[in-house]
């Protein structure tokens, strides 16, 4: 990360504008089945991005939690900008969710676990990241980005379903709607990780502690 770090910012924005682009082209043109038709291009699209944001808050919560053991301000600083990637994608998905719900089931199921859990989780760290950054004290920040990261995994992996399928993807049989979903995967986490570099405080790194 640092050495993307020396790259200027419009690079890394065009860079990004680039892996955006090619989420959309491979959105486009993703494999169709029977039952969800085109409409499993989305469904497709939603998985990898929600997976994309999960991750980004597990990293943020390793990077708090390196923060705390070792205080250095760059684990700070990739905690933060690793919170804000994850809320990115949260935002993002959770209208994408929304969509697919309307277009599939004729409504919103607030009943669904993996769609309430998810929502209480993207209102929570809206607020999170309002008073972490109010509060503007280090080890506090990472220590709520530890818990948040791993109260998310927890939660979701806990979660019943009642609509929504246990393993949309790998639950069935298709190899070429599976490597779709892994080609989505990858380009949502080059988006993640090129979104991470921007949100990145440009500040120099030190190899000395720091108390804050």
């Amino acid at each position: 990360m640092i050495a993307l770090q020396n790259l200027s910012k419009k690079w890394i924005a065009i860079g990004l504008v680039v892996a955006l682009a090619v989420v959309a082209v491979l959105t486009w043109l993703g494999p169709v089945e029977k039952v969800l038709g085109e409409n499993l291009r989305l469904v497709l699209l939603h998985g990898a991005w929600v997976w994309a944001g999960k991750i980004a808050f597990a990293l943020s919560g390793l990077a708090g939690l390196l923060y705390l053991a070792l205080r250095r301000p760059w684990q700070h600083d990739a905690s933060q900008a690793l919170a804000h990637t994850g809320l990115v994608f949260w935002l993002t998905y959770l209208p994408m969710s929304v969509l697919i719900q309307q277009i599939n089931w004729g409504g919103i199921a607030w009943q669904e676990p993996r769609f309430r859990i998810p929502l209480a989780f993207g209102v929570a760290a809206v607020l999170l990241q309002i008073a972490v950054g109010l509060f503007n004290t280090h080890w506090l920040t990472a220590l709520v980005n530890l818990v948040f990261g791993s109260a998310l995994w927890v939660a979701l992996r806990g979660a019943e379903n009642f609509l929504h399928p246990n393993s949309p993807v790998f639950g069935g049989n298709s190899v070429r709607i599976q490597s779709h979903f892994l080609l989505l995967l990858a380009a949502a986490l080059v988006v993640g990780m090129l979104l991470t570099v921007l949100l990145f405080p440009a500040r120099k790194t030190t190899s000395q502690p720091e108390i804050k």
